[in-house]
């Protein structure tokens, strides 16, 4: 009987485990060989319920991000500190684990769809088609909606609130909504190097040797029945580092600063 038990979503647990362990496997040295994914905070990941946890992060690449995230939430759980070390984590992982990614995106490809399994949550984006903004915003598919309160009552969810790769592109009002809604703990992560070293899907290695920098933050404290979207959506740019203020004059100090450590991301010639 434990060979058929399957999610909420259908999927068979027993395939999508060894798919977890297949590519978890097959892409553990893209983030501690080939490049080294450079870890703080993973005692919060340990801390943290069963379920009703949402993750927001900054995106950079279609895959490539969530996978790391995959690969850090495993080890953080099987008691590794700060570190990815040793792919032992992969043999028994968490399995309710689930991720916001675009449909059109998911099934732009083989290797996409056989990745939904493993816990994409295919919404529709109601502001872009085929990679374009579209001036007319599409009515939000309820069952998208539907999808992720399931996918909260049964784990964890990661979502990319800016809806894109694109860097300081405004925070998207759904994902406040969802938090006013359900009410998760809601977790900022902040990622960097992902887009230097892979291209855009994160499939296709661009560039070895860069240190690529995964931030888990402490859950953001919000009041559900008191702050206003636009309050939460402020709160979510800020915790994620993608609030407009971040682009300000940046004093000499720190561009210093960020120049060395852009020399240190770049630790191997190429």
């Amino acid at each position: 009987m434990g060979l058929i038990k399957r999610n909420p979503f259908g999927h068979i647990l027993f395939l999508k485990k060894w798919l977890i362990r297949l590519f978890g496997s097959c892409t553990h040295r893209r983030y501690r060989g080939f490049n080294d994914l450079q870890i703080e905070g993973s005692e919060i990941i340990r801390n943290l319920p069963d379920s009703n946890v949402l993750f927001i992060s900054n995106h950079q690449t279609y895959f490539a991000d969530v996978v790391a995230m995959f690969h850090v939430f495993n080890a953080s759980l099987s008691g590794r500190i700060d570190s990815i070390k040793n792919i032992g984590y992969l043999w028994q992982p968490k399995m309710n684990i689930y991720y916001v990614a675009a449909k059109e995106t998911m099934r732009s490809g083989l290797l996409p769809k056989i990745l939904s399994y493993a816990g994409a949550i295919p919404v529709e984006r109601t502001w872009r088609s085929e990679g374009v903004d579209v001036a007319e915003k599409k009515a939000v598919n309820p069952n998208d909606t539907e999808n992720i309160k399931k996918a909260l009552n049964d784990g964890w969810v990661i979502t990319f609130p800016q809806g894109t790769t694109r860097s300081f592109k405004p925070v998207r009002k759904g994902t406040a909504h969802i938090i006013k809604q359900h009410r998760p703990i809601v977790v900022p992560i902040v990622i960097d190097g992902f887009r230097r070293s892979f291209d855009r899907k994160g499939i296709r290695m661009k560039k070895k040797g860069i240190l690529q920098s995964f931030i888990i933050k402490e859950p953001l404290e919000i009041d559900y029945d008191n702050d206003t979207i636009d309050e939460i959506v402020e709160k979510i740019e800020f915790a994620i580092e993608q609030h407009p203020s971040f682009l300000k004059v940046i004093p000499a100090e720190e561009l210093e600063e960020q120049e060395q450590l852009n020399k240190l991301r770049q630790w191997e010639i190429d």
